[in-house]
């Protein structure tokens, strides 16, 4: 007789992931090619029906609801002066957020999305804002380790990662139907270009941005931090866990995690920026079926993204020098995915309407 070991949460939640639905993307594209209008003349506008119609397994994909889910995170590498901003401002911003007054509380308001915040690292235990329900409890630890000196955390620390972002996904999933990634953390263009250069093989310097506008000597001064971390924790590229642990983020974990999750539950997720696709390249790592459930708002300013882009082989919707993070990108994106859906279900075509179809 033998035994059979029990999933981890991990495995039976990749176990959940499938591809889109072959016969609603065909439906949606046959009813695309006949509206008034020539040939795919909204062009990206219909491939992201078409997306939206095989994620969501629907002729008339449900995007009302719509959720930015900010994943806060602190970095120990913070201290070899990457950015411009001190650690503070991270516990600064989060406040902000609840107050409703940053980047991402307005544009996200302006596409009828509401703001998540989830603690999954900040260095503040935020216990207030715990108590009070602005925001979601999910903390591993209180920033990383310092990726100069050894793994920015354990294996174990960046699984929970992974599954916090999960659970947020599975908790949000009846509620909601577009979820969003967002980020908040000072320092994180710093382990996510690291994540860049592991997976894409380029060389830091050519992936490195100014994050938060830093000086020549500042980005000179960043390039030689990751360059050491990678040096010295020599992480795997094809294990997306070790990637993580070594020169990794638990809010980028955790926003892979997010990623994972709203795929299992076949939800449509709009990754943001750069920090966002880091995470969303952990994600595909650990299971690429993920892939078929992304939408790539934007193309930041920073180089590493499109790199990361390229090799999840993603066009982002839009092209527009943002390089705010917060989400910010994708709750713009967001008016695209009604737009979208707006002419899967909206335009006629040109049988209802008796237009000719030589036009």
């Amino acid at each position: 007789m033998t035994t059979t070991e029990p999933l981890s949460f991990l495995e039976s939640t990749f176990r959940s992931i499938y591809p889109q639905d072959f016969e609603f993307r065909q439906r949606a594209e046959e009813r695309l090619n006949q509206l008034t209008m020539p040939h795919w003349a909204l062009g990206d506008l219909m491939d992201l029906a078409v997306d939206l119609a095989g994620m969501t397994r629907s002729m008339q994909p449900p995007v009302a609801r719509k959720k930015v889910v900010v994943m806060v995170g602190d970095h120990g590498v913070a201290v070899e002066g990457v950015s411009r901003y001190p650690a503070e401002v991270t516990t600064q911003m989060v406040h902000n957020f609840i107050r409703g007054g940053a980047g991402i509380n307005v544009l996200a308001r302006q596409a009828g999305a509401e703001v998540c915040i989830v603690d999954v690292g900040g260095r503040d235990d935020f216990a207030e804002l715990v108590r009070e329900g602005s925001i979601i409890a999910k903390k591993i630890g209180r920033g990383t380790a310092n990726m100069v000196y050894g793994p920015a955390m354990t294996r174990t620390h960046a699984v929970m990662a992974v599954e916090a972002g999960i659970e947020v996904a599975n908790s949000l999933a009846a509620d909601v139907d577009v979820l969003a990634t967002g980020d908040m953390g000072i320092g994180n263009t710093t382990p996510s270009t690291a994540i860049a250069a592991v997976f894409t093989g380029k060389k830091v310097a050519e992936l490195t941005g100014r994050g938060t506008g830093i000086d020549d000597a500042c980005l000179a001064n960043k390039i030689a931090v990751i360059e050491k971390a990678l040096v010295r924790n020599k992480p795997n590229a094809k294990d997306g866990l070790d990637v993580l642990a070594k020169v990794g983020g638990f809010e980028i974990g955790a926003i892979a995690g997010l990623i994972i999750g709203a795929a299992a539950n076949r939800k449509p997720v709009v990754v943001d920026g750069f920090i966002s696709t880091a995470g969303a390249m952990i994600a595909c790592r650990l299971e690429p079926f993920v892939r078929d459930y992304l939408i790539c708002a934007h193309r930041s300013s920073e180089p590493g993204h499109t790199a990361l882009l390229e090799v999840l082989k993603q066009r982002p919707l839009l092209d527009l020098n943002l390089r705010l993070g917060e989400g910010t990108g994708a709750a713009l994106a967001m008016h695209l995915v009604d737009a979208a859906v707006a002419i899967l279900t909206g335009m006629t075509t040109f049988a209802e309407a008796g237009v000719s179809g030589a036009y």
